[in-house]
């Protein structure tokens, strides 16, 4: 595919999610969450290129959890790349063993809560109203699968939406959803992006990695549409349950 065709794809895909789900708003304030892996990058550009456009106010954060050697190494990234592209940065430090004792969790899950916890507090602080992240179809359909694998009810099958409360007058955003991986890692590709990569994304024994790893390939080589359509599963599963939550 040329590159004008590539690029007009999707743009197109990034722009109808962005408007039928009303991610993004003149004069919005959005924090980004930026790791310095393929998805986040792709993410912290596209947002500066909806800057201008929409009169965006961007920053950029970096949550280190405390968890591995190479997160220094990522944070110095994501200020790098923050200057690169103008924008100021947040670092922002989470003991998540810690927490994960404190709250007698497993370490992704505090990890994960004490992540959203930082963002939100300093989104309030840089007074923005949107964290923005960088989960795609690929990590949407990873998530349903997850969620059938553990006897997930109707809500959980509906997973991740585009857009939700993450605190008070804080909404959390997603514009890559209608992006698979792919489209991602070309994206990086054609725009020269450089970008880290966690080699503890690659570790099986995480339920979530080896989804990713075995079991999806392993689906899509029979149905090459599968992400496609756990996505659309989850976005079925949203309007039920909003009609229901209606009615």
């Amino acid at each position: 595919m040329r590159r004008g065709e590539f690029a007009a794809r999707v743009w197109s895909k990034l722009l109808r999610l962005e408007k039928s789900a009303g991610l993004l708003q003149d004069g919005d304030g959005v924090l980004a969450a930026v790791s310095g892996g393929p998805d986040s990058v792709c993410l912290a550009h596209y947002l500066v290129s909806r800057r201008r456009k929409l009169g965006l106010k961007l920053s950029l954060a970096y949550v280190h959890h405390g968890l591995r050697p190479e997160a220094d190494g990522e944070a110095a990234f994501v200020s790098r790349l923050a200057a690169a592209l103008g924008l100021p940065a947040s670092i922002l430090k989470v003991d998540a063993r810690a927490l994960a004792a404190a709250r007698g969790a497993g370490i992704e899950e505090a990890a994960r809560k004490a992540r959203y916890e930082a963002l939100s507090r300093e989104a309030c602080r840089l007074r923005l109203n949107k964290v923005a992240v960088a989960h795609h179809m690929d990590d949407q359909a990873e998530t349903v699968l997850l969620n059938l694998l553990r006897g997930g009810s109707l809500r959980s099958l509906a997973a991740m939406p585009p857009e939700r409360t993450l605190a008070r007058k804080i909404k959390l955003i997603r514009p890559l959803l209608a992006l698979r991986r792919a489209d991602v890692l070309e994206y990086l590709r054609r725009h020269g992006l450089r970008y880290k990569i966690d080699r503890s994304n690659f570790e099986t024994r995480f339920l979530r990695n080896w989804l990713r790893m075995k079991i999806l390939p392993a689906l899509e080589s029979r149905q090459p549409r599968t992400a496609e359509h756990f996505s659309r599963l989850a976005d079925e599963a949203r309007e039920l349950l909003q009609a229901h939550d209606g009615i």
